[in-house]
């Protein structure tokens, strides 16, 4: 059965998950790439290293975002979500940083993607946050899909 999620269904698969793509669209090009992500109130939460994809989001801040869960190639939900990409500074992106270390830290196992062990520490988060730039999404509008079989 095809069907359309409800606002919980895709608060919930929002929520639940941490890897989403970020679609924009700048100088007549597509750019959509997989980010680490929290979802938070309405907004989508994330951090970066500035590149192409922060280029294209200061051109031009609208951008699509896509999430999915997979069971199966019968049993499976998507949320598609639109919104606008602004860069958080200041105490509002250390708040942001520190939400996202906190949801992502027990999923994280690899040396390089290991943030400072102690949370606590605003030294260690405004190093990390020098390197990268802490963004919100804003959700404007989106739909969500599933099959169950």
């Amino acid at each position: 059965m095809l069907g359309k999620l409800n606002e919980e269904q895709m608060v919930q698969v929002l929520s639940s998950n941490v890897i989403g793509r970020i679609g924009s669209y700048a100088d007549e090009k597509l750019y959509i790439v997989p980010v680490a992500y929290l979802y938070d109130d309405g907004c989508l939460l994330g951090h970066t290293m500035r590149g192409m994809k922060t280029k294209m989001l200061e051109k031009n801040p609208k951008c699509c975002f896509e999430v999915d869960v997979m069971q199966n190639m019968s049993n499976w939900q998507s949320v598609i979500a639109w919104g606008k990409f602004e860069e958080l500074e200041g105490d509002e992106a250390k708040i942001a940083l520190q939400k996202l270390i906190s949801k992502l830290m027990p999923i994280m196992t690899g040396k390089t993607n290991q943030p400072a062990q102690d949370l606590d520490s605003l030294h260690k988060l405004e190093a990390l946050h020098a390197k990268a730039t802490v963004y919100r999404i804003k959700i404007e509008e989106k739909t969500g899909r599933f099959e169950k079989r």
